[in-house]
């Protein structure tokens, strides 16, 4: 079943059309940078506990894992021994290296999150996401290893995996920049 996979792709679309609404009056020191990633997982059920909503799941390398349905989950009761699960994570990071506008130094936190699932009579799916978009500062280069740090509005520090060697020379602690976040997950049961 394709539509949780669409539906992902659509939310990630919608989420970058609102979260971007200010205006872009940008001098940019250099372009923006952005990378996508997605990752397929399956795992084939083989066991339920109804008591405790847990489903596990074998995957294909023989893994087995355990997850708990929560109360949100409303067509768990559908779900059988051998039913497929397939998941489909969806990552976006976008780095814009300007001086932020007005809007974004007032608000220097944006976050967006938004979810559904499959109506009756498909097969149960579900897709969950959310974007943050925030001015940050970077706090910590390790050009050794590849490794950015920034600081948030918040506070809090991330740490992100670089590949641009060129651009970690670049980089200067202190920069302000604009990072954009974004993730979705689509959820797909197939009945054997």
């Amino acid at each position: 079943m394709k539509t949780p996979k669409i539906y992902a792709i659509m939310f990630m679309a919608l989420a970058f059309v609102s979260i971007n609404i200010y205006g872009q009056d940008k001098e940019a020191t250099r372009p923006d940078r952005e990378k996508w990633d997605q990752v397929e997982m399956q795992g084939t059920v083989t066991a339920i506990n109804p008591e405790t909503r847990e489903v596990t799941l074998m995957g294909t390398d023989g893994g087995l894992v355990t997850l708990t349905a929560s109360e949100a989950i409303e067509r768990f009761d559908e779900i059988a021994v051998d039913d497929v699960l397939k998941f489909e994570f969806y990552t976006y990071l976008k780095a814009e290296f300007r001086a932020p506008t007005a809007e974004e130094v007032a608000e220097p936190l944006q976050m967006m999150a938004e979810g559904g699932k499959a109506p009756e009579g498909m097969d149960p799916a579900a897709v969950v996401g959310a974007v943050v978009k925030a001015v940050v500062t970077i706090e910590a280069l390790n050009r050794p290893s590849m490794i950015a740090t920034v600081k948030g509005p918040g506070g809090n520090f991330v740490s992100i995996s670089m590949e641009d060697e060129q651009l970690m020379t670049e980089l200067r602690i202190g920069q302000v920049l604009i990072l954009t976040y974004a993730e979705a997950i689509a959820i797909a049961l197939e009945k054997k």
